[in-house]
Parts: structure tokens; C-alpha cells; sequence
């Protein structure tokens, strides 16, 4: 998305050391990886350092590439899978301006997640990969983009998709948007994500 970039001081400690193991683990090389992710070598490297911080859209894509789930990305550990949730035992995260609480157990073939996207973080790419994506709208209102047609959706709105139909979300409102957003995980890690730019702004 387009927010500001941290710091090296705001970095979340435990992408950068994960994200390098577990692209190593996928048996990918820095450029192929950084090109299934739309980002320059460059850049995937500085997140594995800890100089850059990604956003959910990033975690998101690297973690569909390696075969894994934010969660594990995030070096986040859960002692046994269980199918209950407990408000309590989910701790928010911070990436890119984006919040969000895991929603669902990890190692499951679809990842749910709370998210609040801020007003002003559209993003600069539309995502496009295989899976499906279903999103609805607690507070706020989102803008969603899935191909050439944009929707504004309002609370209680929801939206199901093939995610290979290029998509790209945005808070509508400046007290941004809150989701339930669920996607399937892509099992091989050798999975390809392709990422491409969009010109030019929303309408």
C-alpha cells in the first residue's frame, strides 16, 4: 500500500530473520523471490535486514510465494491447532499502517485475519493469484477494486472473489475501514504470486 515506509526503529523483530529462513527454506533465490513479489532485489533484501518494514499486502504476498501464513512470517507460534479463538490470546499487529488479529488457527488451508485499513494506504499494485478471498465490512467503508469495476461496500457489505481477478482494497472514509477477511493459502511453496503495478489512481 501507499504509506509512508518506517524506519528501521518501527521494524517488526521478527520479519526480517524469518522472512530470509523461510526463503531459504522454499529453496528460492533473492531475485526470483523479490520477482514472484513485484519488488526489486533490492527491496526484498532490506525487509530481510530489517531496514524496511512491509505492509499486510507484502506479508500476504511472501507468505502465498513461500507456502507459509503471515503467522509464521511474523515468527509467531501456536502450541497445538485448536478451533477455538480467544479474543485474548490474539495480540494485534502493526505493518505498513495496517492492523490486524489472527482470526482463525495457523496451518489451516485458509488464513482469516481482523483488519483495519487506515485512510490514504491504497497501495501502488493489484494483486492477482490463484485462491479465493471473502472480505466484509465491519466499520468504515471500502473501497475494492476487482478488475475494472470498483465497489464501495458498507458495513455488513461483504464481497467473495477469484483472487486471480486483479483486486486492490482502500479506506473510503479518514476514520478508515475495518474487515474480516479470509483467503486460501497456497500449499506449495514454490507457488507462484504475481504482483503487477496499476497506472494511474482509483476513480
Amino acid at each position: 500500500m501507499n504509506a509512508p515506509e518506517p524506519g528501521p526503529g518501527d521494524e517488526l523483530p521478527a520479519v526480517a530473520p524469518q522472512l530470509r529462513a523461510l526463503r531459504r527454506r522454499a529453496g528460492l533465490t533473492l531475485e526470483t523471490a523479490a520477482r514472484s513479489a513485484g519488488l526489486s532485489p533490492a527491496h526484498l533484501s532490506r525487509l530481510e535486514t530489517g531496514q524496511r518494514q512491509p505492509s499486510l499486502p507484502m506479508l500476504l504476498a511472501l507468505a502465498r510465494i513461500y507456502g507459509t501464513t503471515v503467522s509464521d512470517l511474523l515468527g509467531e507460534t501456536v502450541a497445538e491447532r485448536d478451533s477455538i479463538v480467544r479474543a485474548s490470546d490474539m495480540e494485534p499487529t502493526h505493518a505498513g499502517g495496517w492492523t490486524y488479529v489472527q482470526a482463525g488457527s495457523s496451518g489451516r488451508g485458509m488464513q482469516a485475519l481482523r483488519v483495519r485499513v487506515p485512510y490514504g494506504t491504497q497501495g501502488d499494485i493489484v494483486r492477482v493469484h490463484p485462491g479465493e478471498e471473502w472480505l466484509y465490512v465491519l466499520k468504515g467503508r471500502l473501497r475494492l477494486r476487482l478488475g475494472d469495476t470498483v465497489h464501495l461496500l458498507a458495513p455488513g457489505d461483504s464481497a467473495h472473489f477469484d483472487s486471480l481477478t486483479p483486486h486492490r482494497l482502500a479506506a473510503e472514509d479518514h476514520d478508515g475501514v475495518e474487515l474480516l477477511f479470509v483467503h486460501t493459502l497456497l500449499q506449495s511453496p514454490t507457488a507462484t504470486l504475481c504482483l503487477g503495478h496499476l497506472t494511474g489512481e482509483l476513480p
